[in-house]
């Protein structure tokens, strides 16, 4: 897709004519309110003692991906009042943490699989419908982070099936040249690892 990772600077400041994300750490969403420092084991410690710096992002944005640490100390990214704003740009919110009425304060509670996106009406902040012009989606599923390896699982599965136990099963040469053990021996092509496995 060729999306592009730009600096947090150039992110606020600039305007550009192709897709561009920033990926924000502690020190670029939270400052210490009167020394206007972050370190990470103060801010877990004190974290009452900082502010958060999102809300310019808001008005750059198009879709939030949030995957912060969060908990009930911690400043929320912006405020539910924030998304009546006319700068408020953000149209779509992958919260990946899911935390209800957490660091994202229109996430209402998990969604699932089969119905992973709701909508939140940008004047009332109530959820509506999906993928209706005057709201924000938000995609919040709570056991999101299991469906990736599956994903993944079944794809390696099926690659594996379709261009490899074929020539495992008959032999193959790819197979061959790629075996390093057989037999509880080490192949010709790997014999020089004996210099390591016998050195330790």
């Amino acid at each position: 897709m060729d999306v592009q990772e730009v600096e947090p600077d150039e992110y606020l400041s600039k305007e550009f004519s192709y897709p561009v994300y920033v990926h924000l750490k502690g020190s670029d969403l939270y400052t210490h309110k009167e020394k206007r420092t972050y370190t990470r084991e103060d801010f877990h410690n004190n974290p009452q003692d900082y502010e958060c710096l999102f809300r310019p992002y808001c008005a750059q944005t198009d879709i939030l991906m949030n995957g912060v640490y969060w908990d009930a100390d911690i400043p929320r990214l912006f405020e539910s009042e924030d998304i009546k704003a006319a700068d408020f740009k953000i149209v779509t919110i992958a919260d990946i943490t899911d935390d209800t009425n957490g660091s994202i304060p229109i996430n209402f509670g998990d969604c699932t699989i089969e119905n992973p996106v709701y909508g939140v009406d940008r004047l009332t902040a109530q959820r509506t419908a999906a993928y209706l012009q005057t709201g924000i989606d938000v995609m919040a599923v709570g056991n999101l982070p299991n469906e990736l390896p599956r994903d993944a699982s079944r794809f390696f599965g099926e690659q594996l099936i379709k261009h490899v136990l074929g020539d495992y099963v008959n032999g193959s040469r790819v197979i061959n040249n790629a075996t390093i053990l057989k037999q509880g021996e080490l192949t010709s092509d790997f014999e020089y690892l004996n210099t390591y496995a016998y050195n330790k």
